[in-house]
Protein backbone atom coordinates (compact mmCIF):
# COMPACT_ATOMS: atom_id res chain seq x y z
CA UNK A 1 0.00 0.00 0.00
CA UNK A 2 2.42 2.37 0.87
CA UNK A 3 4.83 1.43 -2.04
CA UNK A 4 1.87 1.82 -4.92
CA UNK A 5 0.94 5.37 -3.28
CA UNK A 6 3.99 6.49 -3.27
CA UNK A 7 4.12 6.25 -7.14
CA UNK A 8 0.75 7.43 -7.19
CA UNK A 9 2.19 10.75 -6.28
CA UNK A 10 4.92 10.56 -7.80
CA UNK A 11 2.70 10.66 -10.96
CA UNK A 12 0.48 13.10 -9.62
CA UNK A 13 3.48 14.99 -9.41
CA UNK A 14 4.67 14.78 -12.61
CA UNK A 15 1.18 15.32 -14.26
CA UNK A 16 1.01 18.79 -12.48
CA UNK A 17 4.22 20.16 -13.41
CA UNK A 18 3.35 19.35 -17.03
CA UNK A 19 0.37 21.36 -16.40
CA UNK A 20 2.31 24.24 -14.65
CA UNK A 21 0.73 24.02 -11.56
CA UNK A 22 4.25 24.69 -9.37
CA UNK A 23 5.35 28.23 -9.29
CA UNK A 24 9.11 26.85 -9.39
CA UNK A 25 8.17 24.24 -11.96
CA UNK A 26 9.16 21.22 -9.28
CA UNK A 27 6.47 20.53 -6.59
CA UNK A 28 7.16 19.04 -3.55
CA UNK A 29 10.11 16.54 -2.17
CA UNK A 30 8.42 13.25 -2.63
CA UNK A 31 11.43 11.92 -0.74
CA UNK A 32 10.82 12.91 2.09
CA UNK A 33 7.86 10.44 2.33
CA UNK A 34 10.68 7.41 2.40
CA UNK A 35 10.43 7.09 5.49
CA UNK A 36 7.02 6.21 5.73
CA UNK A 37 7.03 3.89 2.72
CA UNK A 38 9.94 1.90 4.77
CA UNK A 39 8.65 1.38 7.80
CA UNK A 40 5.30 0.34 5.73
CA UNK A 41 7.05 -1.99 3.61
CA UNK A 42 8.93 -4.04 6.48
CA UNK A 43 6.13 -3.89 8.85
CA UNK A 44 3.88 -5.77 6.93
CA UNK A 45 6.06 -8.39 5.43
CA UNK A 46 5.94 -7.37 1.86
CA UNK A 47 8.41 -9.04 -0.35
CA UNK A 48 12.06 -7.45 -0.88
CA UNK A 49 12.42 -7.47 -4.37
CA UNK A 50 14.61 -4.95 -6.00
CA UNK A 51 12.25 -2.36 -6.26
CA UNK A 52 11.14 -2.76 -2.54
CA UNK A 53 14.45 -3.16 -1.40
CA UNK A 54 15.54 0.02 -3.32
CA UNK A 55 12.62 1.94 -1.55
CA UNK A 56 13.57 0.28 1.93
CA UNK A 57 17.40 1.34 1.56
CA UNK A 58 16.15 5.40 0.45
CA UNK A 59 13.70 4.84 4.01
CA UNK A 60 16.19 3.69 5.86
CA UNK A 61 19.18 5.97 5.02
CA UNK A 62 16.93 9.02 5.91
CA UNK A 63 16.14 7.82 9.52
CA UNK A 64 19.57 6.92 9.86
CA UNK A 65 20.45 10.52 9.06
CA UNK A 66 18.22 12.21 11.71
CA UNK A 67 15.52 13.01 8.38
CA UNK A 68 12.59 11.14 8.95
CA UNK A 69 8.90 12.38 10.85
CA UNK A 70 9.38 13.49 14.07
CA UNK A 71 6.85 10.65 14.90
CA UNK A 72 9.43 7.97 14.26
CA UNK A 73 12.38 9.58 15.60
CA UNK A 74 10.48 9.63 18.36
CA UNK A 75 9.54 6.14 18.45
CA UNK A 76 13.22 5.02 17.73
CA UNK A 77 14.12 6.76 20.85
CA UNK A 78 11.23 5.41 23.07
CA UNK A 79 12.30 2.06 21.29
CA UNK A 80 15.60 2.14 22.47
CA UNK A 81 17.39 1.98 19.09
CA UNK A 82 19.88 3.38 17.38
CA UNK A 83 18.99 5.49 14.38
CA UNK A 84 22.26 6.02 13.36
CA UNK A 85 22.62 2.07 12.98
CA UNK A 86 19.02 1.47 12.37
CA UNK A 87 17.88 -1.15 10.08
CA UNK A 88 14.73 -3.20 8.50
CA UNK A 89 15.16 -5.98 11.68
CA UNK A 90 14.68 -2.27 13.79
CA UNK A 91 11.65 -1.66 12.06
CA UNK A 92 9.82 -5.31 11.74
CA UNK A 93 10.66 -5.42 15.59
CA UNK A 94 11.03 -2.37 17.04
CA UNK A 95 8.55 0.09 15.56
CA UNK A 96 6.26 -1.92 13.97
CA UNK A 97 5.14 -3.83 16.99
CA UNK A 98 4.76 -0.30 18.83
CA UNK A 99 2.91 1.46 15.86
CA UNK A 100 0.12 -1.71 15.99
CA UNK A 101 -0.04 -1.99 19.69
CA UNK A 102 -2.67 0.61 20.25
CA UNK A 103 -4.51 -0.63 17.24
CA UNK A 104 -4.16 -4.27 18.65
CA UNK A 105 -5.38 -3.45 22.21
CA UNK A 106 -7.30 0.62 22.38
CA UNK A 107 -7.28 2.72 19.20
CA UNK A 108 -4.96 2.90 16.52
CA UNK A 109 -5.89 6.72 15.96
CA UNK A 110 -2.40 7.11 18.45
CA UNK A 111 -0.48 5.51 16.18
CA UNK A 112 -1.55 7.72 13.61
CA UNK A 113 -1.11 10.92 15.47
CA UNK A 114 2.09 10.13 15.98
CA UNK A 115 2.94 9.89 12.41
CA UNK A 116 1.54 13.19 11.84
CA UNK A 117 2.29 15.63 14.32
CA UNK A 118 5.03 17.87 13.66
CA UNK A 119 5.33 18.38 17.55
CA UNK A 120 8.81 17.16 19.27
CA UNK A 121 7.24 17.40 22.63
CA UNK A 122 4.07 15.45 21.12
CA UNK A 123 5.73 12.94 19.40
CA UNK A 124 7.58 12.05 22.71
CA UNK A 125 4.34 11.51 24.69
CA UNK A 126 2.38 9.67 22.16
CA UNK A 127 5.42 7.40 21.59
CA UNK A 128 5.88 7.09 25.39
CA UNK A 129 2.24 6.09 25.59
CA UNK A 130 2.78 3.52 22.73
CA UNK A 131 5.43 2.32 24.73
CA UNK A 132 3.66 1.50 27.82
CA UNK A 133 0.56 0.13 25.30
CA UNK A 134 3.00 -2.37 23.71
CA UNK A 135 4.09 -3.55 27.42
CA UNK A 136 0.61 -4.53 27.91
CA UNK A 137 0.67 -5.92 24.22
CA UNK A 138 3.70 -8.19 25.11
CA UNK A 139 2.04 -9.73 28.59
CA UNK A 140 -1.37 -10.17 26.90
CA UNK A 141 0.28 -12.12 23.74
CA UNK A 142 2.51 -13.76 26.16
CA UNK A 143 -0.31 -15.06 28.59
CA UNK A 144 -2.27 -16.11 25.46
CA UNK A 145 0.83 -17.58 24.17
CA UNK A 146 0.95 -19.67 27.13
CA UNK A 147 -2.85 -20.85 27.19
CA UNK A 148 -2.24 -21.54 23.83
CA UNK A 149 0.54 -24.26 24.63
CA UNK A 150 -1.02 -25.89 27.59
CA UNK A 151 -3.97 -26.60 25.18
CA UNK A 152 -1.44 -28.02 22.58
CA UNK A 153 -0.54 -30.17 25.22
CA UNK A 154 -3.53 -31.81 25.71
CA UNK A 155 -3.66 -32.30 21.97
CA UNK A 156 -4.18 -36.31 21.03
CA UNK A 157 -1.19 -37.48 18.68
CA UNK A 158 -1.94 -39.77 15.82
CA UNK A 159 -0.86 -43.33 15.53
CA UNK A 160 2.50 -42.17 14.13
CA UNK A 161 3.19 -39.65 17.06
CA UNK A 162 2.73 -37.03 14.97
CA UNK A 163 0.22 -33.44 15.87
CA UNK A 164 -2.59 -32.89 13.41
CA UNK A 165 -1.73 -31.22 10.19
CA UNK A 166 -3.20 -27.86 11.53
CA UNK A 167 -4.63 -26.43 14.47
CA UNK A 168 -7.33 -24.19 15.23
CA UNK A 169 -7.17 -22.80 19.26
CA UNK A 170 -10.02 -20.66 20.70
CA UNK A 171 -10.17 -19.09 24.56
CA UNK A 172 -12.92 -17.64 25.75
CA UNK A 173 -10.69 -15.10 27.80
CA UNK A 174 -8.40 -14.00 24.68
CA UNK A 175 -7.89 -10.42 23.12
CA UNK A 176 -8.87 -10.25 19.65
CA UNK A 177 -6.51 -7.95 18.71
CA UNK A 178 -3.64 -10.14 19.46
CA UNK A 179 -4.46 -13.32 18.42
CA UNK A 180 -2.84 -12.72 14.96
CA UNK A 181 0.90 -12.43 17.32
CA UNK A 182 -0.82 -16.17 19.24
CA UNK A 183 -1.25 -17.98 15.49
CA UNK A 184 2.23 -16.94 14.25
CA UNK A 185 4.29 -18.18 17.18
CA UNK A 186 2.37 -21.12 17.34
CA UNK A 187 2.98 -21.78 13.53
CA UNK A 188 6.43 -21.47 14.12
CA UNK A 189 6.47 -23.50 16.58
CA UNK A 190 4.70 -26.15 15.23
CA UNK A 191 5.32 -25.82 11.88
CA UNK A 192 1.69 -26.57 11.13
CA UNK A 193 -0.84 -23.87 9.70
CA UNK A 194 -2.55 -22.62 12.89
CA UNK A 195 -6.01 -20.33 13.29
CA UNK A 196 -6.42 -18.60 16.25
CA UNK A 197 -9.44 -17.32 17.82
CA UNK A 198 -10.93 -15.08 20.72
CA UNK A 199 -14.70 -13.50 20.68
CA UNK A 200 -15.23 -10.43 18.93
CA UNK A 201 -16.02 -8.44 22.31
CA UNK A 202 -15.98 -9.95 25.69
CA UNK A 203 -18.58 -12.65 25.96
CA UNK A 204 -19.81 -12.29 22.64
CA UNK A 205 -20.90 -15.55 20.14
CA UNK A 206 -19.36 -13.58 17.38
CA UNK A 207 -15.47 -14.96 16.78
CA UNK A 208 -12.80 -13.47 15.41
CA UNK A 209 -9.85 -15.80 14.07
CA UNK A 210 -6.59 -15.06 12.60
CA UNK A 211 -4.70 -17.73 10.47
CA UNK A 212 -0.92 -18.31 9.62
CA UNK A 213 0.70 -20.58 7.27
CA UNK A 214 3.73 -22.57 6.20
CA UNK A 215 5.11 -22.78 2.64
CA UNK A 216 2.76 -25.16 1.04
CA UNK A 217 -0.65 -23.74 2.13
CA UNK A 218 -2.13 -20.99 0.82
CA UNK A 219 -4.46 -20.26 3.03
CA UNK A 220 -7.13 -18.10 1.93
CA UNK A 221 -7.33 -20.65 -0.85
CA UNK A 222 -8.06 -23.16 2.31
CA UNK A 223 -10.79 -20.79 3.66
CA UNK A 224 -12.32 -20.14 0.68
CA UNK A 225 -12.43 -24.14 -0.48
CA UNK A 226 -13.73 -24.27 2.83
CA UNK A 227 -16.47 -21.87 2.50
CA UNK A 228 -17.77 -22.74 -1.18
CA UNK A 229 -18.32 -26.51 0.49
CA UNK A 230 -19.78 -25.21 3.90
CA UNK A 231 -21.80 -21.87 2.89
CA UNK A 232 -22.76 -20.73 6.17
CA UNK A 233 -19.77 -22.20 8.68
CA UNK A 234 -17.52 -18.81 7.84
CA UNK A 235 -19.55 -14.78 7.83
CA UNK A 236 -16.58 -13.22 6.38
CA UNK A 237 -13.23 -14.15 5.56
CA UNK A 238 -9.82 -12.38 3.67
CA UNK A 239 -5.70 -12.63 2.99
CA UNK A 240 -3.10 -14.04 1.18
CA UNK A 241 -0.83 -16.71 1.07
CA UNK A 242 0.52 -16.83 4.74
CA UNK A 243 -1.73 -15.07 6.74
CA UNK A 244 -5.57 -14.44 6.78
CA UNK A 245 -8.50 -13.33 9.00
CA UNK A 246 -12.25 -14.40 9.79
CA UNK A 247 -15.19 -14.20 11.54
CA UNK A 248 -17.84 -17.09 12.58
CA UNK A 249 -20.31 -17.65 15.19
CA UNK A 250 -19.10 -19.79 17.89
CA UNK A 251 -21.67 -22.89 17.64
CA UNK A 252 -19.93 -23.09 14.19
CA UNK A 253 -16.11 -23.76 15.08
CA UNK A 254 -16.29 -27.33 16.35
CA UNK A 255 -17.96 -28.00 12.57
CA UNK A 256 -15.53 -25.31 10.91
CA UNK A 257 -12.48 -27.11 12.59
CA UNK A 258 -13.27 -30.73 11.27
CA UNK A 259 -13.83 -29.08 7.53
CA UNK A 260 -10.36 -26.99 8.13
CA UNK A 261 -8.07 -30.15 8.98
CA UNK A 262 -9.78 -32.22 6.06
CA UNK A 263 -9.30 -29.18 3.68
CA UNK A 264 -5.66 -29.04 4.94
CA UNK A 265 -5.28 -32.19 4.47
CA UNK A 266 -6.20 -32.39 1.17
CA UNK A 267 -4.20 -29.09 -0.16
CA UNK A 268 -0.93 -29.65 1.91
CA UNK A 269 1.53 -32.12 0.25
CA UNK A 270 2.95 -34.42 3.68
CA UNK A 271 6.26 -33.21 2.77
CA UNK A 272 5.42 -29.67 3.47
CA UNK A 273 5.09 -30.83 7.15
CA UNK A 274 8.68 -31.59 7.43
CA UNK A 275 10.63 -28.22 8.57
CA UNK A 276 13.76 -27.46 6.86
CA UNK A 277 16.59 -24.90 7.88
CA UNK A 278 18.52 -23.83 4.88
CA UNK A 279 22.34 -22.98 6.05
CA UNK A 280 24.71 -20.60 3.71
CA UNK A 281 27.41 -23.02 4.93
CA UNK A 282 29.81 -23.02 7.89
CA UNK A 283 31.70 -19.39 8.62
CA UNK A 284 35.49 -19.81 9.01
CA UNK A 285 36.99 -19.04 12.70
CA UNK A 286 38.45 -15.38 11.14
CA UNK A 287 35.30 -14.63 9.44
CA UNK A 288 33.30 -14.65 12.73
CA UNK A 289 34.30 -11.05 13.37
CA UNK A 290 32.87 -7.18 13.11
CA UNK A 291 33.75 -6.44 9.77
CA UNK A 292 32.19 -9.48 8.30
CA UNK A 293 29.05 -8.68 11.06
CA UNK A 294 28.93 -4.99 9.86
CA UNK A 295 29.52 -6.25 6.28
CA UNK A 296 26.38 -8.10 6.75
CA UNK A 297 24.55 -5.41 8.45
CA UNK A 298 24.98 -2.93 5.64
CA UNK A 299 24.46 -5.41 2.88
CA UNK A 300 20.41 -4.90 3.64
CA UNK A 301 17.81 -4.28 3.85
CA UNK A 302 16.96 -8.02 4.95
CA UNK A 303 13.29 -9.10 4.85
CA UNK A 304 10.98 -11.26 3.29
CA UNK A 305 12.03 -12.77 0.66
CA UNK A 306 15.56 -11.64 0.65
CA UNK A 307 16.68 -13.45 4.02
CA UNK A 308 19.19 -12.11 6.00
CA UNK A 309 22.24 -15.07 5.42
CA UNK A 310 22.16 -18.21 7.98
CA UNK A 311 25.16 -20.01 8.55
CA UNK A 312 25.58 -23.20 11.13
CA UNK A 313 28.94 -24.85 12.82
CA UNK A 314 29.72 -27.23 15.76
CA UNK A 315 30.57 -25.26 18.99
CA UNK A 316 31.71 -26.16 22.66
CA UNK A 317 29.51 -24.05 25.32
CA UNK A 318 31.67 -22.93 27.84
CA UNK A 319 28.71 -21.05 29.90
CA UNK A 320 24.70 -20.25 29.56
CA UNK A 321 21.84 -18.58 31.27
CA UNK A 322 18.42 -18.09 31.29
CA UNK A 323 16.66 -14.09 30.22
CA UNK A 324 13.70 -13.36 31.50
CA UNK A 325 12.73 -17.35 31.77
CA UNK A 326 12.85 -17.33 27.87
CA UNK A 327 15.99 -16.82 26.30
CA UNK A 328 19.17 -19.07 26.32
CA UNK A 329 22.39 -16.81 26.66
CA UNK A 330 25.47 -18.67 25.33
CA UNK A 331 29.18 -18.03 26.07
CA UNK A 332 30.66 -20.70 22.99
CA UNK A 333 34.09 -21.75 22.36
CA UNK A 334 35.01 -22.75 18.89
CA UNK A 335 38.95 -24.12 17.84
CA UNK A 336 41.19 -20.96 16.24
CA UNK A 337 39.28 -18.30 18.28
CA UNK A 338 40.22 -16.63 21.11
CA UNK A 339 37.66 -16.46 24.72
CA UNK A 340 34.67 -16.89 24.45
CA UNK A 341 31.62 -15.66 21.32
CA UNK A 342 28.50 -14.63 22.75
CA UNK A 343 25.25 -16.08 21.22
CA UNK A 344 21.37 -15.32 22.16
CA UNK A 345 18.61 -18.19 21.52
CA UNK A 346 15.30 -15.91 21.87
CA UNK A 347 12.61 -17.97 22.84
CA UNK A 348 15.23 -20.86 22.84
CA UNK A 349 14.68 -22.29 26.61
CA UNK A 350 12.41 -25.18 27.21
CA UNK A 351 13.67 -26.19 30.56
CA UNK A 352 16.63 -28.61 29.24
CA UNK A 353 19.90 -27.14 29.81
CA UNK A 354 22.20 -27.15 26.34
CA UNK A 355 24.72 -29.81 25.88
CA UNK A 356 28.54 -29.20 26.22
CA UNK A 357 28.54 -29.43 22.19
CA UNK A 358 25.74 -28.09 19.95
CA UNK A 359 25.10 -27.31 16.45
CA UNK A 360 24.10 -24.11 15.63
CA UNK A 361 22.29 -22.56 12.64
CA UNK A 362 22.73 -18.54 13.16
CA UNK A 363 22.99 -15.37 12.24
CA UNK A 364 26.42 -13.11 12.61
CA UNK A 365 25.67 -9.41 14.55
CA UNK A 366 27.31 -6.62 15.50
CA UNK A 367 26.80 -6.61 19.23
CA UNK A 368 25.35 -2.98 19.75
CA UNK A 369 25.10 -3.75 23.28
CA UNK A 370 28.59 -3.99 24.29
CA UNK A 371 29.36 -1.73 21.64
CA UNK A 372 33.12 -1.57 20.25
CA UNK A 373 34.17 -4.66 17.79
CA UNK A 374 31.63 -7.04 19.90
CA UNK A 375 29.68 -9.40 18.21
CA UNK A 376 27.15 -11.89 18.99
CA UNK A 377 25.87 -14.90 17.02
CA UNK A 378 21.41 -14.89 17.07
CA UNK A 379 20.63 -18.82 17.07
CA UNK A 380 17.53 -19.63 15.04
CA UNK A 381 18.15 -23.26 15.51
CA UNK A 382 20.15 -25.28 18.15
CA UNK A 383 20.65 -29.40 18.28
CA UNK A 384 22.97 -31.51 20.18
CA UNK A 385 26.29 -32.32 19.03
Amino acid sequence: GVGVIFYVLMALRRQMREAGVFADGKGPDLTTLLDLVAVGTVADLVVLDANNRALVSAGLRRLRNGQGCVGLKALIEASGRDAARLTATDIGFGLGPRLNAAGRLEDMALGIALLLTEDPRQARDIAQTLEQINAERRAVQQSMTDDAEQALSRVVLDTAGQRPVAACLFDADWHPGVVGLVASKMKDRLHRPVIAFAPAEPGADTLRGSARSIAGLHIRDALALVDARHPGLIERFGGHAMAAGLSMRLDHLADFEAAFVATVLEMLDPAALQQQVLSDGELAADELDHRHADALRLAGPWGQGFPEPLFDGHFEVANWRVLKERHLKLELRLPGVPGTINAIHFGGWHGNAPGKHVHLAYRLACDDYRGGAAIQLIVEHCLPA
